[in-house]
């Protein structure tokens, strides 16, 4: 139905031109407010009746027209009406609703995708501390970011996933220190070992089981290896650096066995401690004092970030000669920058809301030829995790949070990922474990899968050639169910474009959920398996579009489409 669409829309936009020159560019249609008013909704006439000091209605009625008369509408419109003061309510003919069948068998896995556009956009997403394994939090956002990674794709985009490392800072003094006491014997809850909340001192240790595995390792003199380095430990504890390195090394090691267990693969892992050594960092820091951008003020350097709306003025360099946080993350974008790409879409919480002023405050002042508004940035809240009614607050192996993998191993990775898509990123979200693998209509990815499955099992016991219903005579698709199958099916590739816009990858969820819905009624309305092989080859053709575009939506959300269940 895109190419009947897109036919109906080139028709309108030469009648608007007629009207009045430039309004042919604007020419577009909506989705009635109410399935029974129409297929396509047009709301040109109250559009352009004030500057044509015409009324609206009566310009609708000369529209109305002007349409009926042109080729397009009266091959492919069954009738147009007019509503209220103007709108243009269009009823599309079942062969026009029929074509978007066609469409999807003959395009595959590629309906609804863009041809490439020659342009380039990084995603930047987990980018977890190197202290710990990956809690739920992280999950969220390795959905978001792959999901939205992957809507990217379909509209052209050559995408470029990167995770950036903070194995820098505070932090990672933190897991060392932590490693340190374990290798020699200590453990939470020893007089060395503080653990009171009130205590400033506890809040430089790892209580997580965890940490014992890193040191047994260590003190094993285990190679470890990550990304695309490997690392071994000398086994000596009073060795502070070497510590630090293998415990980074181990823990980007278990990082990437949870992204694996996620089938989540990154082009690039980037290091926040190369923006230092690379001289990054200090590049940044002079350019932004040769321009004029900083002061110094009670012995530290300041930004001036307030000259580009910032609420206040922001440390970059403390008293103590150390760099306040969000300096290497300007550093760290203006690489991206350099590196070309000029789309940058940042996957983040929202305790990371108060850095955005700040790090675009620098890339402004900076004055490299970075646009304002860049990076783009999507915020996740955090997730509560629900099981047997009560909320899981911890994990063993973590010491404080409930890790990515444990949410895997209880339910499984398509239930992880299409849970946790299921919401807009910056609403609060609870997973439910017990939903999750429940084998009914309440579990959203259950419900989307099994209608995949469902169709395959069809196809199976029909035992023809799926590839020879693209020529099938589609005529006999008119009943109702059929119709709004088929309309469903053609709503996709607008649904693609804008879940990308907007980069929301819950879009496809809803959208997805909104399918399987219209099938399990189409499917509970008309046998497919009927004797006469016109009306049976026409219906098997519709199930094996929608299989195609059941199976296309869970792959942009990383979700397998299973044949059986």
């Amino acid at each position: 139905m895109l190419s009947v669409k897109t036919e109906l829309l080139a028709a309108l936009a030469a009648e608007l031109e007629q009207l009045s020159p430039g309004a042919g560019a604007k020419a577009a249609f909506e989705s009635p407010k109410v399935a029974a008013h129409g297929d396509f909704a047009c709301t040109a006439a109250m559009q352009l009746a004030k500057p044509l000091k015409l009324n609206p209605r009566a310009l609708g009625e000369q529209l109305k027209a002007a349409l009926e008369a042109t080729p397009a509408y009266q091959r492919w419109v069954d009738a147009i009406e007019i509503a209220g003061p103007g709108f243009l309510n269009i009823r599309l003919k079942p062969a026009a609703k029929q074509e978007v069948v066609r469409e999807v068998l003959a395009a595959g896995d590629g309906y609804g995708c863009q041809p490439a556009r020659g342009e380039r956009v990084l995603v930047e997403f987990v980018s977890a501390n190197p202290t710990g394994p990956l809690h739920v939090g992280h999950g969220r956002q390795a959905a978001i970011g792959d999901a939205i990674s992957n809507l990217f794709a379909t509209q052209g985009w050559s995408v470029h996933r990167e995770f950036y490392y903070n194995d820098a800072g505070v932090q990672i003094d933190t897991l060392t220190k932590s490693t340190q006491l374990r290798a020699k014997g200590f453990k939470p809850g020893d007089d060395c070992w503080p653990t009171d909340s009130d205590n400033p001192l506890a809040k430089n240790f790892y209580n997580g089981d965890y940490i014992a595995d890193i040191a047994e390792a260590f003190k094993a003199k285990a190679t470890v290896k990550a990304d695309d380095r490997e690392f071994t430990a000398n086994g000596d504890v009073e060795d502070y650096d070497n510590i630090r390195q293998f415990a980074v090394a181990y823990l980007r090691n278990e990082q990437d066995k949870d992204l694996q267990a996620f089938n989540l693969h990154f082009d690039e892992y980037y290091l926040e401690s190369s923006l230092y050594t690379s001289g990054r960092v200090e590049a940044t820091v002079n350019k932004l004092v040769a321009n004029g951008k900083t002061y110094e003020q009670d012995g530290a350097l300041w930004l001036k970030s307030t000259d580009y709306g910032d609420d206040k003025d922001r440390v970059m360099r403390k008293q103590d000669g150390t760099y306040t946080y969000f300096v290497p993350d300007v550093a760290y974008h203006i690489a991206k920058w350099e590196r070309g790409f000029t789309k940058v879409v940042n996957i983040q919480g929202t305790d990371h809301h108060g850095t955005i002023a700040r790090v675009r405050a620098g890339l402004q002042a900076a004055d490299v030829g970075i646009p304002q508004g860049y990076p783009d940035y999507v915020l996740h809240t955090m997730v509560r995790v629900v099981k047997g009614g009560e909320e899981v607050k911890i994990s063993k192996r973590a010491g404080s949070y409930v890790t990515l993998r444990d949410l895997i191993e209880w339910t499984s990775k398509d239930a992880v990922r299409f849970f946790l898509l299921s919401r807009k990123p910056d609403t609060e979200y609870t997973f439910d474990v017990d939903l999750a693998v429940a084998q009914n209509n309440d579990n959203p990815v259950y419900y989307v899968q099994y209608a995949h499955a469902r169709i395959c099992s069809v196809l199976t016991a029909w035992g023809g050639d799926v590839a020879g219903l693209q020529g099938a005579d589609l005529s006999a698709l008119d009943g109702p169910q059929a119709q709004a199958l088929m309309l469903q099916l053609a709503k996709y590739p607008a649904m693609l474009t804008a879940a990308t816009e907007g980069e929301a990858p819950h879009d496809v969820t809803f959208y997805l959920r909104d399918l399987a819905a219209s099938y399990h009624s189409y499917y509970d309305a008309e046998r497919i398996l009927v004797d006469d092989e016109t009306v049976k080859r026409a219906r098997l053709a519709l199930i094996a579009a929608t299989a195609q575009v059941l199976h296309n939506g869970l792959a942009v959300l990383g979700v397998s489409a299973p044949r059986r269940m």
